[in-house]
């Protein structure tokens, strides 16, 4: 079994960005973007096109964080479901950001058919399957909901009829909507990030980012190959953000999502899994999301530590995992696991993303596991502001408000953790 993301293997194993700045004491940019994850990237390019030189600066290779981690599924709304965003914010704004998850998405479809990015993406529609028979009843309370405030159309499948979008019996019927999509998120951001060297990017791999200072009305950003100069700083680093930039650290906790993937599986066997190519997700606290690959493998994900990952936490989580695959679809128990692996998801003390500037910096961030498509519209929503567009917008707020007693080290997981693991036992 690999420790590595299944999709690192879909994508051709070359340079994705320019080589180290060889002389960055030399290199003076309008905008240093630190992170090349959807955020970065889409917030990088947004900006050249409008005509800032641009630095991007990755401690790792492009991606490699969760935009080439996650499962692929770009799913509509935000990690709120609609009865509590209306609850939270109220029907009048809860409308707008639901409204903005769709936005994002159609700004994803649009960028992706004008760079003509290659990355499977395919509008498949996503299912929500109710571990609970009361889990059903309140699906029905989200497809009114949905259909009256929102005017967005679900459908409801019963637990008699759901195996026409599932063979699995494990579940007590589904919520299906078919404005979501499926695609390859390593090769998404690898033609992401090729849109935006297009534009004039340039793209340091290797290169850590390790202290910001003010001087006069430029950031001069230390990093492990020297120092750049840049007049603004964008931070893009989510769930993988460090001391670096501490106020920013304060506000994103990072929470570790794990995956497995099945070896390639009988195309008569994986046709029937998922029969119309959905991607899926149940509706536990601790919840499970899963779907078929384009070479016929089953990608079975979840929270199944409630914590940052530590050495030895992916082989725990993958075990599992299998055998709550095992569960869900008994017909592959003995099937081979090929691959694991695991990447930090950054959520917010709200479980909304927030966008803007802190401590003369910008930021965007906190997408709370529904990020593929977020972040490439945040991303490009915040370069906007940055080259000077009047925007005002509802996850652009400088008041973004940092989590009491934390900074930066999720002491609280294990305590969430047990909660949210009885809230799946009693509700």
């Amino acid at each position: 079994m690999k420790e590595s993301p299944y999709w690192w293997d879909t994508v051709p194993n070359s340079e994705s960005g320019s080589s180290n700045l060889e002389v960055p004491q030399s290199r003076r940019f309008d905008v240093a973007v630190i992170g090349a994850g959807y955020t970065g990237l889409a917030a990088s390019r947004q900006l050249a096109r409008a005509g800032a030189s641009v630095v991007v600066l990755e401690r790792e290779r492009v991606g490699w964080g969760a935009s080439s981690r996650n499962g692929g599924q770009v799913v509509t709304g935000l990690k709120l479901d609609p009865s509590t965003l209306v609850t939270r914010v109220g029907p009048s704004r809860a409308r707008e950001l639901f409204d903005i998850s769709l936005e994002s998405i159609a700004t994803l479809e649009a960028l992706i058919a004008g760079e003509a990015i290659e990355c499977e993406y395919e509008r498949t529609g996503h299912i929500e399957a109710a571990s609970k028979r009361s889990h059903f009843d309140a699906f029905r309370q989200q497809q009114r909901l949905l259909g009256r405030l929102f005017e967005h159309r679900v459908e409801l499948v019963s637990r008699a009829e759901q195996r026409r979008e599932i063979a699995s019996d494990a579940y007590y019927g589904l919520l299906v909507d078919e404005r979501s999509a499926a695609l390859n998120p390593a090769q998404y951001v690898r033609g992401l990030n090729a849109a935006a060297v297009r534009a004039g990017v340039v793209v340091a791999e290797r290169t850590a980012v390790e202290r910001l200072s003010r001087k006069s009305a430029r950031w001069a950003i230390e990093t492990s190959c020297g120092v750049v100069d840049a007049r603004d700083v964008l931070i893009a680093t989510n769930g993988y953000t460090d001391g670096a930039a501490p106020a920013l650290q304060r506000r994103l906790v990072p929470i570790g999502s794990y995956v497995i993937a099945t070896e390639p599986l009988p195309v008569s066997v994986a046709a029937t899994l998922l029969p119309r190519r959905r991607v899926a997700f149940d509706s536990k606290h601790f919840l499970h999301y899963f779907r078929v690959t384009r070479d016929a493998r089953l990608l079975f994900g979840g929270r199944a530590e409630f914590a940052q990952p530590t050495p030895g936490a992916t082989r725990r989580a993958a075990a599992i995992l299998r055998r709550d695959l095992a569960k869900v679809f008994p017909q592959l128990a003995a099937t081979r696991i090929e691959y694991a692996w695991s990447g930090n998801v950054a959520f917010t003390r709200d479980q909304l993303p927030h966008g803007g500037r802190l401590d003369e910096t910008y930021y965007a961030g906190g997408y709370c596991g529904h990020g593929i498509a977020m972040a490439t519209y945040l991303g490009a929503l915040v370069a906007r502001r940055m080259a000077g567009e009047p925007i005002e917008h509802p996850l652009l707020n400088d008041r973004f408000p940092a989590i009491p007693l934390y900074r930066g080290k999720p002491w609280f997981l294990p305590v969430v953790g047990a909660y949210y693991t009885l809230r799946d036992w009693i509700d």
